[in-house]
């Protein structure tokens, strides 16, 4: 290591999930509008969603975990880490956000918890936000009951990203990082890598850490290194 390099510290990223950090394009529109039409256990009838689970579904890194916190805080939702913490709450009706649903999918006890947790909410007002990378149809399901459920229910694709879009989120991923990177950077960075969001997500993360590493700014001939 000479001496203009450092190894750099990984303190990780400060993560911004509010609603207003949510940039809104044509490949996220229609997965925006089924969260705002969501009005709650005070308002069943008026809730907007004809079922008691809404999937989100699209490739990794596209937000979904986004749009999971977004929803959780507008309707109070508890986070199924698993299926025994929600086995042992106690605290009612409550609405529940089950993102990546698939690690819990092809486990027949898993799947029959599910199952009687959806017929439970039926009627009162409480949902289920499930996300994951592959429609309901291409989930590997033990149970045929949780099956036919899921796939009558509503759901909705986040896909690729625009080159608007990716502008923004490129923004987003260095401003949690707390890095400023100027607008001719990061069109140079839209028109060079794949259209997806993890690659947007690895090239922040190497450009970040050649930057920290020998204590460069980020600019276009640094990343056109990493290109």
């Amino acid at each position: 290591m000479t001496k203009t390099e450092q190894l750099p510290f990984d303190l990780g990223p400060r993560h911004a999930h509010e609603r207003e950090d949510f940039w809104v394009s044509d490949s996220n529109r229609a997965a925006i509008a089924w969260l705002d039409r969501w009005a709650g256990a005070n308002a069943p009838e008026m809730s907007g969603w004809p079922a008691p689970v809404l999937v989100i579904y699209g490739p990794l890194a596209c937000g979904k975990s986004h749009l999971c916190s977004v929803w959780q805080k507008k309707s109070h939702a508890v986070m199924m880490d698993s299926v025994e913490k929600m086995q042992d709450w106690r605290g009612g009706p409550v609405s529940v956000v089950c993102d990546n649903a698939l690690r819990f999918i092809g486990d027949r006890k898993n799947e029959e918890y599910l199952f009687h947790l959806y017929n439970s909410m039926q009627g009162k007002g409480v949902h289920i936000l499930m996300t994951a990378e592959k429609p309901v149809a291409e989930w590997p399901f033990v149970l045929p009951d949780l099956k036919s459920r899921l796939m009558a229910a509503p759901a909705v694709e986040v896909g690729s990203p625009d080159d608007m879009l990716m502008a923004v989120v490129l923004t987003k991923l260095f401003s949690d990082r707390q890095i400023f990177v100027p607008q001719e950077v990061v069109q140079f960075i839209v028109s060079r890598i794949e259209r997806s969001f993890l690659a947007m997500r690895q090239i922040v993360d190497k450009i970040d850490r050649r930057a920290l590493s020998e204590k460069r700014p980020v600019t276009i001939p640094l990343v056109r290194e990493l290109l």
